[in-house]
Order: C-alpha cells, then structure tokens, then sequence
C-alpha cells in the first residue's frame, strides 16, 4: 500500500478554524457499511442510530496546556516549546525548533520570567527540559500556558484573551479528567453532558484514558509500503469497571461503539477474554491500517481526518477505503468541516 493510495484533495476552506458557536451543534454524517448508504443528520440525532444499547467507549484524557512561548535566558532568542512527556518530575520532552541550535545547561525563560527551566539535552528529536518550579508546573501551565492546537489552526499573537479562553473551554471534552494530552480525542468535543444524560436511556457510556501524544499524529514517510510505519508509544489505562462492562457487552453480543480513533487503538491493543479486577495499563503503538482485523471495534465515530495520515488509515480499515473515500467527497461535495474542530462520521 502505497502512501499516496490515501491522499485526497481538500479545499482549505473547509479546514474548521474555530469550532461551532455551540457545542454540539455540528453536522453528523452517518455512514452504512451493509448498505453502503451515507445518511446527513445533526449531531444532536445522534441517539436514533444507536440500536440493541450498544457500550460506547469515551477516551477521558484531559489535554494540557503544554505549548510555552519564551526566550533563552542569554541571548534573548524567541523559543516555543510543546511539553509532550514527564520523564520524571520536573523534567519533560518538549518538541522544539532547530533543536541543534540549543546546548545543555543553557537557560530558557517562559510566562513573562515566572517559569525558570534548563535545557539539559537530547532524546531523540526532543529536548529535555528540567524546570526549577516543578512542584508547581501545572499550576504554572495553566497560567502561562496556551492549548496545543494542531497547526491547520492558525493562530497569531494578536488573538485576543477572549480567542485564548475559547480554546481552553472547546478543545477540551466536557468529560476530561486525567491531564496527560498534547491533543484532545476530537470526536469527544461534540459532546454535551446534556447529550450524554440522554444517551444514557438507549446506550451503555464507559470511559478510559489514552494519553494523545505526537504518535497519533506523526506523519508516515514510507511513501512506498505505509506498513513499515512505526508509530510512537502512547500510554492507556483500562479502568476495570470499564473493561469488565465491555466484555460483558461483547458477550451479549452488543456491538462496541468507540468514540474516536484514540479509543479504537486502545481497544485494538488488548484480549478482551476475561474479566479483571484491576486496572490494565500499558503503552500502545499499535498502528492500524486497511487488511487488518478489527476484534473490540464494531462501530466507530469520528471527526474527518487529514490526507495520507494514520487517522484517515483507520477509518479505512473500518469503513473499506472506496466507501470511505465516497462518503469524503459527499461531504467535500456539502461543505461538512474537517478536522479538530470539524464535523462527526458515524461508521455503522
């Protein structure tokens, strides 16, 4: 399979550069894969294709306001960085331009000379960063930080605080509680705890966490054979409740319904055979593309993703790619949103 098998042409501006006015009040396309029919409903009719109570699983990663604009402490460079793992506490990957141009123990000054860190070298294509306020860094974050969001969404230095707080409110879902995320599970911004109490009349809702990191997003080089693609390690936790109450719907034979990709690579991850009575917790890099075999997975909802990227793969592997790619161009065709702040796909 060729990387290019899985491009596709999207006017730009259909790329959503703010989300809707209300939450929840996006379009929902549903796609049928026994009938091989697309249907174009509202978000909020979500609850009319959910049949037999099915088991939806919500992926309740808290995202981080990990993105710090500074300088260096010496010569008063510009720096931004994206804090994206805690290798231990206080010192943190971040994602950095022209890496090489840092050297260790040079000095890097965030929010306006309240957060004081050191650059104490490599790891990979990441800098390590110790900072010297680290029992209080989330607080910190919270202050001085600004939400990641994916560069498709432009944002200047002359956006307002109005702009700022917006995104902090709606690139979060309303059910996030494990802080961890350099991105949010963007299916999961359509909802509402209003929809959620009324889904819980015909649908079972269960949570876990993957913690989104840069592998979700990570480009695929390997333009020849996209299977030779390594994604990186993102970590999950499985409450147990939420895994003993899945394996008890695949037993009864209701269908699986995963909110999100992030969601469908955990459940793509694990041998949901028996019951637990802990928590399961690991680090997945499973990458799932067209030809594999989908065991947890029965339906999935999602946001539009990018060309050629491992997102759009999945959904492929899902949905068949020459019905996928139909139901793209119907929604290209009607103007659906893309992306973080985009439209849903419901793939039955």
């Amino acid at each position: 399979m060729k990387l290019s098998d899985f491009d596709f042409h999207l006017p730009e501006e259909l790329i959503a550069q703010t989300p809707s006015p209300q939450r929840g009040e996006s379009r929902l396309l549903v796609l049928d894969r026994t009938t091989a029919t697309i249907q174009h409903a509202t978000f909020s009719d979500l609850a009319r294709y959910l049949e037999g109570h099915p088991i939806m699983v919500f992926n309740d990663t808290r995202v981080l306001p990990a993105k710090l604009e500074g300088t260096t402490g010496d010569q008063g460079r510009r720096i931004e960085a994206l804090l994206v793992k805690e290798e231990k506490p206080g010192t943190w990957q971040a994602l950095v331009k022209d890496l090489k141009r840092y050297k260790p123990g040079q000095r890097l000054v965030f929010g306006k000379g309240n957060l004081q860190a050191e650059f104490i070298g490599r790891k990979n294509d990441t800098a390590l960063i110790r900072f010297e306020q680290s029992r209080d860094l989330d607080s910190q974050l919270e202050k001085f930080g600004k939400m990641p969001l994916p560069p498709y969404i432009r944002r200047s230095s002359n956006d307002d605080a109005e702009t700022d707080q917006r995104d902090r409110e709606r690139y979060q879902t309303v059910f996030a509680r494990h802080a961890g995320a350099i991105a949010a599970p963007t299916a999961g911004l359509h909802f509402t705890s209003k929809l959620l109490d009324q889904l819980k009349g015909c649908a079972e809702l269960v949570y876990l966490t993957l913690h989104v990191g840069p592998g979700t997003f990570q480009p695929v080089r390997e333009e020849e054979d996209i299977r030779k693609h390594q994604m990186m390690e993102e970590y999950y936790n499985i409450p147990f409740e939420t895994w003993n109450a899945m394996l008890k719907a695949k037993n009864e034979s209701r269908k699986i319904i995963t909110v999100g990709t992030t969601s469908t690579r955990v459940l793509e991850s694990i041998e949901l055979n028996r019951e637990e009575e802990h928590d399961v917790s690991g680090w997945t890099d499973r990458f799932i593309y067209p030809g594999q075999t989908f065991r947890n997975t029965d339906h999935l909802l999602t946001n539009f993703h990018l060309p050629k990227s491992t997102l759009y793969m999945l959904t492929c592997a899902l949905a068949g790619s020459s019905l996928l790619r139909k139901a793209y161009e119907e929604a290209i065709q009607k103007q659906y949103r893309f992306f973080s702040y985009g439209d849903a796909m419901l793939i039955l």
